[in-house]
């Protein structure tokens, strides 16, 4: 899948901003970055919301929890502006102020897109992107939701587990060869 869909610069570049260096979590990154969908992070020790926050730095990356104060007053913000948001630490259930965002509601009006979220019309800039993680293991999402986002599973595996360590490994006792191996 990433050698269709991405490109060994964009591989590295990712490495750097904090994504494991196995194929399982290279896999996902291009879900996250290629899906048309909003992605939704099942991401219980925290390595996809690493690399989503190095990734979209320069995206003015907003990071909310429901329930927080100011949250719809930030997500209409980013959505206007077309900045990047990650909703951290989501449950089951979901707040249902951003629902007309997970089905991409977008009205028409002239020249402009409108959404609504909560009891406001907001422009919606094109450039907008939503994350969503969870740290649970196992969620049970609603079928509507699973409906309206990309589920991306970032739990490690055992060969996952395996391929980082090694590379720690081969890193630390010999420094410059996993660059070189990259190379080939």
């Amino acid at each position: 899948l990433e050698e269709v869909a991405t490109t060994q610069i964009a591989l590295r570049e990712w490495r750097i901003q904090g994504l494991p260096q196995d194929s399982l979590s290279n896999q996902n990154g291009v879900l996250v970055t290629q899906t048309r969908r909003w992605p939704l992070l099942i991401d219980p020790q925290f390595q996809g919301i690493k690399w989503i926050r190095n990734n979209q730095a320069e995206n003015n990356l907003h990071v909310i929890r429901f329930g927080q104060e100011n949250f719809v007053n930030i997500l209409s913000n980013a959505v206007e502006n077309g900045e990047a948001v990650l909703i951290e630490n989501v449950d089951e259930k979901f707040d249902p102020v951003i629902n007309t965002i997970l089905s991409r509601d977008i009205i028409k009006r002239g020249r402009r897109s409108i959404i609504q979220i909560g009891d406001r019309d907001v422009d919606f800039n094109s450039n907008f992107r939503l994350f969503l993680q969870t740290k649970l293991a196992n969620p049970h999402f609603q079928p509507e939701i699973q409906a309206q986002t990309t589920v991306i599973n970032f739990t490690v595996t055992i060969d996952g587990l395996e391929e980082q360590l090694l590379g720690n490994v081969v890193n630390h006792e010999k420094e410059g060869l996993e660059e070189r191996k990259a190379e080939l």
